[in-house]
């Protein structure tokens, strides 16, 4: 039985503002002992009574909700962070790519790939005796379903069950070990279902801006959202108090827009983002915060940027430095270079062959340069020439009805034995075309994954010809910060064994190993073959020091003193490459010495005699580290026939000149029989490949598409998408 507290009697009289504020207080007493929910009684002079019932919980239809906060709204926060992946976004589940491998395929074709065999078919059969009930199309491919299609194959309905509840049998099962061994081949990295990979807890999509709430705002692109914002209707009230929020929001998207980043959903995680990518919404954030009288110094900004977004670049740097700053680029981009009001060469060379002020002024005055790699370039006394001959092909491999991120059921083919480039602008689909799509169908065939019939519809072609692929990536070469050039190319365990077979080494009967940084002999004790000690901080950062023992040089005393031409082990490991190969190739008649040679030699193929033998990779850039295991390959000679080499960006940090070696490093690999695929937005890469791939026309949503397939000239004689646009300059 519900029973009543009275709280307070009143009789009403007019102004009596004594009355307004017993008023109030009663009623805050009446919230307090009935639980946020309170009763008003009216009493009119007849006698006749109303109840009002009120409450300042938040709640409805019986849900109780939390009160918003920042904090609500925050996956970095507990209170706001999804309860299932506690604010990751991705749970370790069933992953549909392994379910359905083939989306190519229609369920009648088995695509569910858990649903094949003589026993689980039945969930198949099942679908397919009922699916006129409600008009599932069994014979369409899962590729060209629709949304809610595509969730009722997983959910099911009152007619068959859906594949969720195939694997919720499986989980409640798992006593068998057949069904143990099931769970375990479709399980990986997947979505978590919860927050739709969101991180944002359910109950947050109760609170709406206009007609969306957080969840869906944030999986939208940002030139969407802007979209959104900008004819964002709200009430006099709302509009009042989100006047100057709207402002920033629209703003933020603006810059984001200037830099085109465009197609990055709000939502996009930053470690997926690529270097470029990254600098370019700091630089975004610059933009907004309106500094004055500010430096900005940029380390190469045009990273994994298409020849249409270097535009919208400059017009960016353009209006930090209309708004009172100085902007400084270290930049190889030819565009960036030509928009620049004073150029700043260094060189002429790399390494111990540069370092000097070669060229400062304008643009116009290259031309009196006569040192200047850059001027040269520039100025077309040096270039790039386009190849007079384009490879045929007769081999190929073939990917089909491509869906992952934005890519709209793309087959396309990559040629053999040739040079093949993916263009298109930024955010069109290079990357998931061949790293999502690509390598890893490929790999999975290699591995036997893929049974002879099956994969023919998911990946096709010359398979046969290809033994290996290599993924060639910019992350760095070694673990360690003792790896080096000289270790990850093999050229140091010639170096030790060289000096081993010293006369001094011999008598005191030291072997290889006691040239090594790596294991206890003759490295330093105290630094461990580092060189430097680190002092730990406890509320500051680490601080390295040359260690006191070694001075910095990794090894003992008596160690040093065995000498090769007058040098010793640190003196050669802080020699360049190209010093290096001078210094080694004097002894011609030294069999280990001539192996040294022919060990580095690639490295200072593809441009790289600058660096230091023993210089740790953790100092190395992401483009030099990608050229440091392109010339581990080069140095292979003729072993492991038949790779496939895929390269993102390899031009990244790259000069003219550098490119120009670089290209001939592929030369070199094709020529020995192997095959190169390459992601690329440099022109003079694009120029000279034998075939192109162009996706686009626009990026994220509007992206996806394959605009053109051919070579070089074919692309602009057929004047689709950007990339069209600007290589018809080049040829």
């Amino acid at each position: 039985m519900q029973r009543s507290l009275l709280v307070d009697r009143i009789i009403v009289q007019k102004n009596d503002e004594d009355l307004l504020n017993r008023i109030s207080d009663s009623v805050q007493t009446a919230f307090y002992e009935g639980g946020g929910e309170c009763d008003v009684i009216i009493e009119d002079v007849k006698g006749k009574s109303t109840t009002h019932h009120f409450s300042n919980l938040f709640e409805m239809d019986g849900i109780s909700f939390e009160e918003p906060s920042v904090n609500f709204f925050s996956f970095n926060n507990p209170i706001g962070a999804c309860k299932t992946c506690e604010g990751f976004g991705s749970i370790i589940g069933v992953d549909p790519d392994l379910v359905i491998p083939n989306k190519s395929a229609s369920v009648f074709e088995n695509a569910v790939a858990c649903w094949n065999g003589e026993t689980m078919s039945k969930y198949k059969n099942q679908l397919l005796k009922n699916a006129h009930k409600f008009n599932f199309p069994v014979h369409k491919p899962i590729v060209d379903l629709t949304k809610a299609q595509y969730k009722l194959l997983w959910e099911g309905n009152s007619h068959f069950e859906g594949i969720n509840a195939f694997f919720e049998m499986l989980t409640k099962e798992t006593y068998k070990i057949q069904y143990r061994v099931m769970l375990a081949r479709y399980r990986g990295k997947t979505s978590c279902p919860d927050c739709e990979g969101t991180r944002l807890r359910k109950d947050a999509n109760y609170v709406r801006v206009g007609e969306k709430c957080l969840r869906e705002i944030i999986l939208m692109p940002v030139a969407e959202a802007q979209t959104y914002f900008k004819n964002l209707k709200l009430s006099a009230s709302d509009e009042k108090i989100s006047k100057r929020l709207l402002i920033e929001i629209n703003n933020r998207l603006q810059y984001l827009m200037d830099v085109g980043l465009n197609y990055l959903s709000l939502n996009r995680v930053a470690n997926t983002l690529s270097g470029g990518e990254s600098q370019r919404i700091n630089l975004a954030t610059q933009l907004g915060s309106s500094l004055v009288g500010s430096l900005y110094i940029l380390d190469e900004p045009s990273i994994g940027l298409h020849s249409r977004d270097t535009e919208r670049l400059i017009k960016v740097l353009r209006e930090l430095q209309r708004q009172g700053n100085t902007v400084i680029v270290v930049e190889h981009d030819e565009e960036i270079m030509r928009a620049a009001d004073v150029l700043i060469d260094i060189g002429p060379e790399a390494g111990t062959g540069g370092g000097k002020l070669v060229f400062q002024g304008k643009h116009a005055d290259l031309v009196k340069s006569k040192e200047s790699y850059t001027a040269k370039y520039l100025t077309k006394q040096l270039e790039i020439k386009v190849p007079t001959t384009r490879r045929k092909f007769k081999e190929f491999i073939e990917v089909k009805s491509i869906t992952d991120n934005n890519l709209k059921n793309v087959s396309v083919k990559f040629p053999l034995n040739t040079l093949c480039c993916v263009t298109g602008v930024s955010g069109s689909g290079k990357s998931t075309l061949v790293k999502k799509a690509l390598v890893p169908r490929l790999q999975k065939y290699l591995d036997g994954f893929y049974a002879n019939v099956e994969h023919k519809s998911i990946i096709d072609g010359s398979l046969k010809q290809i033994k290996q692929v290599e993924y060639v990536d910019q992350n760095p070469i070694g673990r360690s910060s003792r790896s080096n050039p000289a270790t990850y190319t093999k050229a140091y365990d010639e170096i030790r064994t060289l000096f081993s077979e010293q006369g001094l080494a011999k008598l005191r009967e030291y072997k290889a190993g006691h040239f090594s940084f790596n294991v206890d002999g003759g490295r330093c004790e105290m630094c461990q073959g580092e060189g430097t000690i680190t002092v730990e901080m406890q509320f500051m950062a680490d601080i390295q020091l040359p260690c006191e023992s070694c001075k910095g040089k990794r090894f003992k005393a008596d160690t040093l003193e065995i000498l090769y031409k007058g040098k010793s082990i640190a003196d050669i490991l802080d020699m360049t490459i190209d010093d290096a190969i001078s210094f080694f190739s004097g002894d011609d008649e030294n069999r280990i010495a001539m192996k040294i040679v022919d060990k580095l030699k690639p490295l200072q193929d593809v441009g790289l005699g600058y660096v230091h033998l023993g210089q740790s990779s953790s100092t190395l850039s992401g483009g030099e580290a990608q050229r440091i295991k392109l010339a581990t390959f080069l140095g292979m000679g003729g072993a492991n026939n038949s790779v496939l080499f895929v390269f993102d960006e390899p031009t990244t940090g790259l000069h003219f000149h550098d490119v120009s070696k670089l290209l001939k490093s592929f030369e070199a690999l094709i020529a020995k029989g192997h095959s190169i695929i390459v992601i690329e937005h440099n022109l003079d890469v694009i120029k000279c490949a034998d075939w192109l791939i162009d996706l686009g026309p626009e990026s994220g949503d509007e992206g996806g598409y394959v605009v053109f397939e051919g070579t070089p000239e074919g692309l602009v004689a057929n004047k689709k998408g950007y990339t069209a646009k600007y290589l018809k300059e080049k040829l």
